[in-house]
Formats: C-alpha cells, sequence, structure tokens
C-alpha cells in the first residue's frame, strides 16, 4: 500500500511541476503564432529581428533590412516584439 501511495504522489507532483506548465507554454505559444500578422515586428529563434511581410500556412516572409526578405517556418518566430522596436535599432 506505500508503494502505491509513493507512486501516485510521485506521478502528482511530477504533473503539476513538469507537464502542466509545459503544456501550458505550449498553449501560450501557439497563441502567440496564431496571431502573427502582417506588420508585426518579430524576433525568431535564431535572434534575428524583422518585420512580417507575407504570412502563409507554415511559412512566414520577414524583411529583415530594406529589401532583404527571408522566408522561413512559422515556428521559427520566438516573440512578437511592440510596435516600432526596429526603428530604435
Amino acid at each position: 500500500m506505500g508503494t502505491l501511495l509513493f507512486m501516485v504522489g510521485f506521478f502528482a507532483i511530477f504533473y503539476f511541476f513538469m507537464i502542466r506548465p509545459q503544456m501550458k507554454r505550449q498553449k501560450e505559444l501557439k497563441a502567440m503564432l496564431e496571431s502573427v500578422a502582417k506588420g508585426d515586428e518579430v524576433s525568431t529563434v535564431s535572434g534575428m529581428l524583422g518585420r512580417v511581410v507575407e504570412l502563409k500556412d507554415q511559412y512566414v516572409t520577414l524583411e529583415l533590412a530594406p529589401n532583404l526578405q527571408v522566408k522561413m517556418q512559422k515556428s521559427a518566430i520566438a516573440a512578437v516584439l511592440p510596435k516600432d522596436t526596429l526603428k530604435s535599432i
């Protein structure tokens, strides 16, 4: 009986400290990626900053500098930046 109680307690601790927070982060990331729109300024997982020029299902085209556009997967977006962040850089 003690072993069973220990296993249930271990699973509960594992769930509340590992699984549940990860699911919450995934849900927030999915919502952020779905809300990305043309004209948004974003940061990618590789550290590049750019403005969204074109959106397709799984791909996004970023303008990194005037006349320099890069096409990448939408999942590579790490964060949406506040408006006019790129003007100050």
